[in-house]
């Protein structure tokens, strides 16, 4: 591309503008807008569009149904008759390939969509309900969770327009397959009213869970997405959570929300085996890891005085049992729990503990050079020399160390908030 083009080129994420209306105000109201954290998924890789002089990308959802209007404006779009043949992006046809069927162009038309959320009310079962306090003291705004399944009527068409969020917020997002009934959901709202005493509800965020076949006849939960929308990532915190404001902000809030919901929701099923977590990210995995350690903190297996002989088979027994936790994530409840009832100034048993996790870490390198060694046994030295990739001693070491450090690091992070309860 020439320099002399390069006016034309401009960052995908700075020219998308998306809204959650309420009202035909809001369609006016810059404040009501937020941008895309994303936009690789839909535009390429580098995040570029060309072609287009002054281009703003408009994409509004009506807050409660999600009705959808695209605008797509621009003083001047590149003519390839003119540039040797170079021809604009097709952004148009990007986003039609990600849209969900039915969203409109003509901004009129999507203002007497917006009449729709007068009738919407969430789709499937009052899961939980819970109030928010705004930082400024104000009034409490409501929050409910629902859950559907791929067969609660009318979820499916709205959830074809919710996961569109995805592709903005959340790296290698996917499209989940809705004809595969094991799928379920939890969708959380804003429930208020209006100045005419009318209730409406305002999408706020939403997870996904898949329930896995376990044999013989029991299943294993997945949280596969978790997404809560930016308008209700800047709010205060109800009066319990202000204590450790900074390390839960309010839209970890509303995941918090979500994940006892999704926890309550399996728990009491015997054929659950336990619920498990697909890639979560750090800042999921923190709230995770408060939740199951505020839950086994009272198991008799997790007592200080247990937690001093190590991760047991009874440990395993009690998470899975009582608050469906598998293995791996109760190993790390126990390291966490006890690095909570460690006197770190006690040398003897800080260095205990340390080198506890740090067996753990290391057991997968562990088995590594067991495989190799077996690898030497059958392989000539320059075959074996080959696939030789094991780390010396002093490598392995610093490795460990910094990995050890990261961990311990977020284990006190649950920790604080634990203790700021």
């Amino acid at each position: 591309m020439t320099d002399a083009l390069n006016h034309l080129v401009v960052d995908g994420n700075e020219v998308l503008e998306l809204k959650l209306v309420r009202t035909v105000k809001d369609i006016e109201d810059d404040e009501a807008s937020f941008g895309p954290e994303m936009c690789h998924q839909v535009f390429g890789e580098n995040e570029k569009i060309f072609g287009y002089t002054d281009l703003n990308i408009k994409l509004y959802y009506s807050a409660g149904s999600l009705q959808t209007y695209l605008g797509i404006d621009y003083t001047n779009k590149i003519e390839p008759s003119k540039t040797d043949g170079m021809k604009a992006d097709d952004v148009d046809g990007a986003l039609r390939k990600v849209l969900a069927p039915g969203y409109v162009t003509n901004l009129d038309r999507f203002i007497s969509l917006l009449g729709k959320d007068r009738n919407f009310v969430p789709h499937g079962q009052l899961e939980h309900a819970f109030p928010l306090e705004s930082r400024d003291g104000g009034e409490k705004r409501l929050f409910e969770v629902y859950y559907s399944e791929t067969s609660t009527p009318g979820f499916l068409a709205y959830h074809q327009r919710l996961q569109t969020f995805l592709l903005w917020y959340i790296d290698a997002a996917s499209f989940i397959d809705v004809d595969d009934d094991q799928w379920t959901f939890f969708t959380v709202f804003e429930k208020y009213w209006t100045s005419d005493g009318e209730v409406r509800y305002a999408t706020a965020g939403y997870a996904t869970v898949y329930r896995y076949y376990a044999y013989p006849r029991h299943t294993r939960p997945r949280v596969s997405q978790v997404l809560t929308l930016p308008p209700f990532r800047k709010m205060g915190l109800c009066a319990a959570l202000l204590q450790a404001s900074t390390l839960f902000n309010s839209n970890k809030f509303l995941l918090l929300s979500e994940l006892f919901s999704v926890y309550s929701h399996f728990m009491s099923q015997p054929e659950v085996v336990d619920i498990t977590v697909e890639d979560p990210s750090p800042e999921f995995q923190r709230i995770r890891d408060y939740v199951d350690a505020k839950n086994c903190e009272s198991l008799s297996a997790f007592q200080p005085a247990k937690l001093l002989h190590g991760f047991s088979p009874e440990m395993e027994k009690q998470a899975r049992k009582k608050f469906k936790i598998n293995k791996k994530q109760a190993r790390r409840v126990y390291e966490i729990l006890r690095l909570k009832s460690t006197n770190t100034s006690d040398k003897t048993a800080y260095l205990s503990y340390r080198l506890d996790v740090k067996n753990r870490l290391n057991a997968p390198f562990q088995k590594k050079k067991l495989e190799m060694k077996k690898l030497q046994k059958v392989l000539n030295s320059d075959e074996y020399m080959a696939t030789l990739t094991s780390t010396g001693a002093n490598e392995t070491q610093s490795r460990l160390s910094s990995q050890y450090l990261d961990l311990e690091e977020e284990y006190r992070r649950v920790i604080h908030r634990m203790d700021h309860d």
